[in-house]
């Protein structure tokens, strides 16, 4: 699963620009670094999309400020207010994923409270984009994923063995189209 995770974080790493590239560190754990909250948001969904059938990862975004504080064997040992807000998001993620919310995956925190509204519509939207990816089927997911990467429904189509119109289907029914739009509003920001 490590391998194979690795292999979708250096995807990721070449589709969405990242100030730090996703890189392991301890364990079953990964981190980067994205100039915004709308970038990171991008990284986290085409992430969850390129997992294959069976692996599914849980994401802590936060936001402020942080230094490098050293390397380890496993890379940048970072501290500060950002790195801090990114723990507390993957606990907070964990511990609504075992209440109410079974399909949450991604949360995001902030160390500065004048970015609070922000973080709360991140919350929201990420609520609700977390419930319908965990819904779909490899395949909704594939289609979505290759919507995102500007692929044409004809392509997608042939990709699959479908109809163009039975990608459109397909992609309407999962639910595709809301999370392209939430996705396309929320990157449009950054």
């Amino acid at each position: 699963m490590q391998r194979v995770l690795g292999e979708v974080l250096e995807r990721v790493n070449q589709v969405v620009p990242a100030e730090q590239r996703l890189g392991a560190t301890v364990g079953d754990e990964f981190q980067g670094v994205y100039a915004d909250a709308p970038t990171a948001v991008d990284a986290t969904l085409v992430l969850r999309l390129s997992l294959p059938v069976g692996l599914d990862c849980r994401f802590g975004l936060g936001s402020g400020t942080y230094a490098n504080v050293g390397r380890s064997q496993y890379g940048v040992m970072q501290d500060g207010p950002a790195w801090w807000s990114a723990r507390d998001a993957i606990v907070i993620a964990k511990d609504r994923e075992r209440g109410r919310n079974k399909t949450l995956r991604t949360w995001f925190c902030t160390a500065d409270e004048h970015e609070e509204r922000e973080a709360t519509m991140v919350n929201a939207l990420l609520l609700c984009r977390d419930q319908i990816v965990s819904d779909m089927n490899p395949r909704q997911r594939r289609l979505l994923l290759g919507v995102i990467g500007g692929q044409t429904q004809v392509a997608l189509a042939q990709t699959e063995g479908i109809s163009a119109s039975a990608v459109s289907q397909t992609l309407a029914s999962s639910g595709a189209y809301a999370v392209l739009g939430a996705h396309e509003s929320i990157t449009a920001t950054s």
